[in-house]
């Protein structure tokens, strides 16, 4: 798949790190996940794969632990999803919820076979951060993300 070209993206477009992403069409339904390590600019490595019948946060979710492949231990990185979702799970549920033995305060965990194993992979990696990307207003990777998910998807 050809990159696309940035020149549309906007201002503080990010040319660096592991964007992920998503998708199930309809919801639940088929569905497919992307990571794309980019390192100044350039593909690095990209992984994805898909699921034929699931939803949007678990391909979400599975993209973000999948993504962690992609970064050789010990190297600082930033990895980006669009979903505000799981990365609010990772930086600020999945601390209490550990605390309270899996559990929220109005019941389980969704998706607790994956929030577990990726909120634990973080913490074995304090050099990676996830951090928040708006979704379709341009960033070029994550974009090519979206589009590596969805050809994923299509294809289960």
């Amino acid at each position: 798949m050809t990159p696309p070209v940035g020149q549309d993206a906007p201002a503080g477009d990010p040319q660096d790190g592991v964007f992920t992403d998503g998708t199930a069409t309809p919801n639940p339904g088929p569905g497919g996940w992307a990571a794309v390590h980019v390192s100044g600019g350039a593909v690095v490595a990209e992984l994805s794969g898909a699921d034929p019948d699931t939803t949007n946060n678990r391909m979400e979710l599975t993209a973000l632990l999948r993504a962690l492949e992609l970064v050789p231990e010990g190297t600082a990185e930033v990895v980006y999803s669009d979903s505000q979702l799981a990365v609010r799970t990772v930086n600020e549920w999945a601390a209490g919820w550990e605390a309270r033995g899996w559990r929220r305060s109005r019941g389980p965990v969704e998706n607790l076979d994956l929030v577990r194993p990726l909120y634990e992979a973080l913490r074995a990696r304090p050099e990676i951060e996830v951090r928040w990307i708006r979704a379709h207003v341009g960033h070029r990777w994550n974009e090519y993300a979206d589009r590596l998910a969805s050809r994923a998807s299509a294809a289960s």
